[in-house]
C-alpha cells in the first residue's frame, strides 16, 4: 500500500507541475517563393524546372558548372528576364522590377558595371543611399568605404578603378540602402582571398540577423560561410546542403586550391 500511495503522490505531483515546453516558434515570413519556374530566353529554358522558397533568415545558393543557368535563373527571380514558364513572388506579391516597393526592398548586384560615370565613389554612393531612403548617409558611406577599402578613392571617378575596385564598389552599393532580399551573382568574383572571407562572413552575420539571400557561386569555401541550403542547376535541378553543393563545385572552382 505504501508503494501504490507513494506512486499514486508522484503522479499527482507530476500531473500539477506546470509544463515547461518551449512555444512554437513563429514561422519566418517568406520573401522568395519560385514556382515551377523554368528560367531561359524566349521560349527556350536553359535548366529544368526550379521550385524553392528563400524567408528572412535564409541563404540560398545556386550552383553548377558554368552556362547551367544560375546566373539566368537569378535574374528571372528578380524580373530582370522574363520566365520561360512558372511565376515568382518577392514578399508576397508577383515580381515587378519597376514597382517602388519591390526597388526598395530588393538589392542585386549583377556581373555588370552599373556606374555614374560623372560621379565620384563617394557621390554615386550617397545617390544610391539617399534614393533608398537611408537614414545618416554619410555615416553609412564612410562604413561602406572602409569595409572595401576603398576610402582612399571616395573622390575617384570610377572608370579609374581597376577591375577588383569597381566589383566592390558595386558590393557597396548594395550595402548603403536597406534591402529585406540581396540577391548576388558571384559576389567573390574579383576580390582578393581577405575580401572574400570578410564578406562571407558578413553575408552570413546579416542573414543569421534575418536578412533573405540568393547567391550564385563557383566558391567552395565562401559557400559553407554563406548558404543555408543550395540549389544544384542542371537539366535536372538537385537540393543540396552546403557542404554537398561545397564538394560538388570544388573541381571547378577556380580558388580551391
Amino acid at each position: 500500500m505504501l508503494g501504490r500511495r507513494a506512486y499514486t503522490a508522484a503522479t499527482m505531483t507530476k500531473s500539477r507541475t506546470p509544463s515547461t515546453k518551449s512555444p512554437t516558434a513563429p514561422a519566418r515570413p517568406s520573401v522568395v517563393r519560385a514556382d515551377k519556374l523554368q528560367a531561359g530566353y524566349g521560349d527556350k529554358a536553359v535548366c529544368g524546372v526550379v521550385s524553392f522558397t528563400v524567408r528572412a533568415g535564409d541563404a540560398l545558393a545556386l550552383v553548377g558548372p558554368n552556362g547551367a543557368g544560375k546566373s539566368t535563373v537569378a535574374k528571372t527571380v528578380v524580373g530582370q528576364l522574363e520566365p520561360v514558364h512558372g511565376s515568382t513572388e518577392v514578399n508576397g506579391a508577383p515580381v515587378d522590377d519597376r514597382d517602388i516597393e519591390f526597388r526598395r526592398d530588393v538589392a542585386v548586384v549583377f556581373d555588370d558595371d552599373a556606374f555614374f560615370p560623372a560621379l565620384t565613389v563617394a557621390e554615386h554612393l550617397a545617390i544610391v543611399a539617399a534614393g533608398h531612403g537611408s537614414g545618416e548617409v554619410e555615416e553609412v558611406i564612410d562604413r561602406e568605404l572602409a569595409f572595401f577599402g576603398l576610402g582612399a578613392l571616395r573622390d575617384a571617378r570610377p572608370y579609374s578603378l581597376s577591375s577588383g575596385q569597381r566589383r566592390r564598389l558595386l558590393l557597396a552599393a548594395a550595402f548603403v540602402r536597406p534591402r529585406t532580399l540581396l540577391v548576388l551573382d558571384e559576389p567573390e568574383q574579383r576580390l582578393d582571398t581577405a575580401m572574400r572571407t570578410a564578406l562571407a562572413e558578413r553575408l552570413r552575420a546579416e542573414v543569421d540577423a534575418g536578412l533573405a539571400l540568393l547567391v550564385v557561386t563557383h566558391d567552395p569555401a565562401f559557400l559553407q560561410t554563406v548558404a543555408t541550403r543550395a540549389l544544384f542547376i542542371a537539366d535536372e535541378v538537385r537540393t543540396m546542403t552546403p557542404a554537398q553543393a561545397a564538394v560538388a563545385i570544388s573541381t571547378e572552382n577556380p580558388h580551391a586550391n
